[in-house]
């Protein structure tokens, strides 16, 4: 059986000593060494350790957000290093019920690598489960990947804002009603929305326990949120692309497939004083 969208703990346990490979992509805004400082202090068996702005992120510019897309052929080598082949069930987790885990998870999918899966819950729900967590490093055998890269499933700021003008597209911000709203902005030096887009904080993808809700439960959020559009002309977009990619993997798990990300998100929208802001 492959996951390509949530495991549970008890079932990622049931396969811990297999040869999956297992991926801790904690993370801070405030701190960006603090996940692999937790890293260090405990992880799941064989984990390897993905950081957010080193791995999964390409350079800031004067024209891109805050966490641009990765160079994705350096992204292939990395990925062959941590042991990931073709073949290869990859699973990826955090501590903040997926929020930074899920960027890993749409790019390996990007790369046209399917059987990825997030840990429900991260490792909070793991040591809630009484599931073990060590200090020790894995050892790592080195893989081939060869990446089959889908460019069709983000949306660069020009797509975006041509798609806004013919009405195409349905768009989505993951990030709180406060800043959707523009009524605080604690990141980025603009507040507000890009026209038109609609509001879904990724906290109402879960449950009081952190783990998603169940995938008829969020089908039926999602419907009541694009009505009748086509899953596939929705786009995702957050502060930076990162948190985004939750609602993505939400929408995916209910089995509305084939939304996408715009990967620049608010933090890239407003470098260009051209662009309108709501």
């Amino acid at each position: 059986m492959n996951y390509c969208t949530l495991i549970s703990a008890s079932e990622l346990h049931h396969f811990i000593q297999s040869d999956w490979v297992i991926i801790d992509c904690r993370f801070s805004l405030a701190n960006s060494e603090a996940g692999s400082t937790a890293y260090r202090h405990g992880h799941l068996q064989n984990a390897r350790y993905a950081h957010l702005n080193n791995d999964l992120s390409s350079a800031i510019t004067d024209t891109t957000g805050r966490h641009p897309l990765p160079d994705f052929r350096s992204l292939v080598k990395k990925l062959g290093a941590w042991g990931v082949s073709n073949h290869s069930q990859v699973v990826v987790y955090d501590d903040a019920s997926g929020a930074f885990a899920g960027r890993l998870w749409w790019l390996l999918r990007a790369l046209g690598h399917n059987n990825v899966a997030v840990l429900d819950g991260g490792i909070k729900h793991w040591q809630q489960q009484g599931y073990e967590i060590t200090t020790a490093l894995p050892t790592i055998k080195p893989a081939s990947f060869r990446a089959y890269l889908n460019p069709n499933l983000w949306l660069t700021a020009n797509q975006v804002e041509n798609s806004i003008a013919r009405k195409s597209i349905k768009l989505i911000d993951a990030r709180t009603a406060e800043r959707y709203r523009g009524e605080q902005e604690p990141i980025d030096p603009i507040a507000g929305h890009i026209p038109y887009a609609l509001n879904r904080p990724l906290p109402l993808n879960l449950n009081a326990q952190g783990l998603f809700l169940p995938p008829e439960q969020l089908r039926s959020q999602f419907k009541q949120l694009i009505g009748s559009t086509d899953p596939e002309k929705v786009v995702h977009y957050c502060g930076s692309g990162v948190t985004a990619c939750h609602n993505l993997l939400a929408m995916e798990h209910a089995g509305l497939s084939g939304s996408k990300l715009y990967a620049g998100s608010w933090s890239e929208w407003i470098r260009n004083k051209n662009r309108v802001v709501a």
